[in-house]
């Protein structure tokens, strides 16, 4: 029986140390790590004082929320974030301000030229999904914490003063750099919040940071490559959108459109490739014209070593992240996880592209109240499946497992890693529902095994050689998307049947076209997208329209993107706020006490067709700095009598 890693070292050094944990570490370079333990000695004086244990319960008690206390805000087109009346909101971590590393804290050059090593100790860009963890480890504190933040993807025209112009690899290296994730220390002192600097937590990842794979693909002949001839290892995690949050302090970063940086430019594309949507020309990135590690043709197997959940422990700066393979190889949107009643643990996650699929993975070994090291681990092993909406309201969860349900050789799949790596393929020939563009998943915690799915739009439906409509996507070119909700059998996640429904149909109630007329009573919306309950039972809910959508008759007066709250039964929505000018409004965290919310503001001044060159956005937003060059931000949300948000 093997021995419980100790967190007085970095999980690396312990698992190299213990013979018995070979399995777990077969995948773990461990002379690099030792290297990397040794070069940040200096950071890890707090985390030795970290106690072995398990997470604590995330929040003190609450009773469900009945009612909206706030008055909703009004659509808007202002540059600037709008919340209720006796709410105040502040952008405090911004694109290219320094994470706080120790000894490494560049600040940020509005000239864009800090160098590509400084944008590897800074905040990324285009912030999306986050999450905070309590500080000390293991507490409900309120005032003091971890922020783990998605950075999902970089515009060149912003990143360097004459974008795309001139491209060598010291570009693509800053653009890389500009990936990944930021782990930041946050405080509130004086009731103000503001990152700590410098921090022995301070973390950046980026597509350069190692990480283990594990589960059934790991080793897999299609996870080889000249440079991990084991297939064991991964240089990064890149296009990471939402996020979940374990029980045990770690947290789920998700690999979206990591398909639109490879290129294969033979124009000779697999199946694999064409199902995942690779191309043979891309014109934003460009990272395969100076690193070849993102051109298919030399590389083939390289794009099947993202598209994974990847678990990082915030508390822990030099531990090694891992990609968890056994949750499916998709576009992957979130991962809400939830403890069923009997302890295994379930994750739920959407596959964001049209006429993708909703899964759920739920874990072979049970979560163990205190035994973090055990609990580190129960994403290794375990059963994936693939959602089927019923016409009649009823549901099922179908199993992707090697060898049933034509999941076998003569379909394609070698083993239950390529069967992983294939996941959407495995979904086809299983028949699962196509969705119109599944993002976040949400788990009400007043109600055992309910769960709600944001489906953000989908203006295909409908069309030549596209399916049509079925009932949990009632309606062509659905430009307006729905939520939808499913109630687990007997409330619990291990079981495989379900009975569901529409939540919401998004849009104007008052719109001439019925496949854009909505049935929201109260503040109108469209395209959700971020989705999250918080400790009350409020359900938060965050709009991705396109800045050209924004333009469309349709979408006319519906304003700036929105966040607007409803608690379930209700059915009442009201509008909480209101983003800057081209920005999408993404991530939601609270503190335990629910006193304080973390969002993010994405892509401020997102050039409208014709209204703006992208090298100079101004034109559309000048966001947060008032300054040509916008940039993504982390806003603070506080009730100026220190009340609890919502209420």
């Amino acid at each position: 029986m093997s021995k419980p890693l100790s967190l007085k070292t970095t999980n690396a050094e312990d698992i190299c140390n213990d013979s018995e944990n070979l399995a777990f570490s077969q995948v773990l370079d461990c002379h690099l790590s030792r290297r990397k333990l040794l070069q940040s000695g200096a950071v890890l004086g707090s985390v030795a004082m970290m106690p072995s244990l398990s997470f604590a319960k995330t929040a003190p008690t609450f009773e469900r929320a009945t009612s909206l206390g706030f008055t909703s805000v009004p659509f808007s087109t202002e540059d600037k974030v709008i919340v209720p009346k006796g709410y105040t909101a502040r952008a405090f971590y911004k694109w290219g301000d320094p994470v706080g590393i120790v000894g490494n804290m560049p600040k940020f050059k509005f000239d864009a030229s800090n160098s590509a090593e400084e944008q590897a100790a800074q905040a990324g860009m285009h912030h999306d999904g986050m999450a905070f963890f309590p500080l000390p480890y293991g507490s409900n504190t309120a005032t003091h914490g971890l922020l783990a933040m998605n950075h999902e993807y970089v515009d060149n025209g912003l990143l360097f003063k004459d974008g795309i112009e001139n491209w060598d690899l010291t570009k693509v290296r800053k653009s890389q750099n500009a990936m990944g994730i930021s782990v930041v220390e946050v405080k509130r002192e004086n009731n103000e919040w503001s990152v700590v600097m410098p921090s022995s937590f301070a973390r950046r990842i980026t597509p350069h940071t190692p990480m283990l794979v594990t589960g059934p693909a790991a080793g897999n002949d299609l996870m080889k490559t000249a440079a991990d001839p084991k297939g064991i290892v991964v240089l990064g995690t890149m296009q990471n959108c939402a996020n979940g949050k374990t029980p045990w302090g770690t947290y789920l970063t998700c690999e979206e459109n990591w398909s639109d940086i490879f290129v294969n430019p033979s124009n000779n594309l697999t199946a694999l490739e064409k199902r995942y949507g690779i191309k043979s020309k891309e014109k934003s990135y460009l990272w395969s014209k100076e690193d070849e590690r993102f051109n298919t043709e030399i590389n083939p197997n390289e794009p099947n070593r993202f598209g994974w959940v990847v678990e990082i422990d915030p508390f822990n700066p030099t531990s090694t992240p891992r990609k968890h393979t056994m949750l499916g190889r998709i576009k992957h949107e979130g991962a809400e996880m939830v403890i069923t009643p009997n302890g295994q643990v379930a994750v739920y996650m959407g596959d964001d592209q049209r006429f993708e699929y909703i899964y759920k993975f739920v874990s072979k070994n049970r979560y163990k109240e205190g035994d973090r090291v055990a609990n580190m681990r129960l994403l290794e092993e375990g059963t994936l499946y693939v959602a089927k909406f019923n016409e009649d309201g009823s549901g099922e969860w179908l199993p992707l497992v090697f060898g049933q349900n034509g999941l076998t050789p003569e379909n394609g799949f070698a083993d239950q890693g390529e069967v992983l790596v294939k996941t959407r393929m495995a979904g086809d020939v299983l028949g699962a529902t196509k969705m119109d563009r599944p993002e976040w998943i949400s788990a009400d915690p007043f109600e055992s095994g309910s769960l709600y799915c944001t489906l953000t739009n989908n203006s295909e439906r409908g069309k030549e050689g596209k399916p049509g409509t079925d009932a949990a996507n009632p309606r062509n070119n659905n430009r307006f998307g729905h939520i939808i909700r499913w109630k687990e059998k007997n409330g619990d996640g291990t079981e495989l049947s379900f009975k569901w429904n529409i939540f919401v149909l998004a849009g104007n109630p008052d719109s001439p076209k019925e496949e854009h007329r909505g049935n929201i009573m109260g503040d109108i919306f469209g395209s959700p997208d971020g989705l999250a309950f918080d400790y009350r039972g409020v359900l938060w809910i965050q709009t991705d329209v396109s800045s050209s959508r924004l333009n469309e008759k349709e979408y006319a007066g519906m304003g700036n993107n929105q966040m607007v709250a409803t608690i379930p039964g209700t059915g009442e929505y009201r509008r909480f706020l209101t983003a800057p000018n081209g920005s999408e409004v993404t991530g939601i965290a609270f503190t335990p006490d629910n006193k304080t919310l973390f969002i993010n503001i994405q892509h401020p001044g997102e050039p409208k067709d014709g209204d703006s060159d992208p090298l100079n956005p101004t034109a559309v937003s000048s966001w947060p700095d008032g300054h040509s060059r916008p940039r993504a931000a982390t806003v603070v949300i506080t009730k100026d009598d220190g009340g609890v948000i919502g209420s």
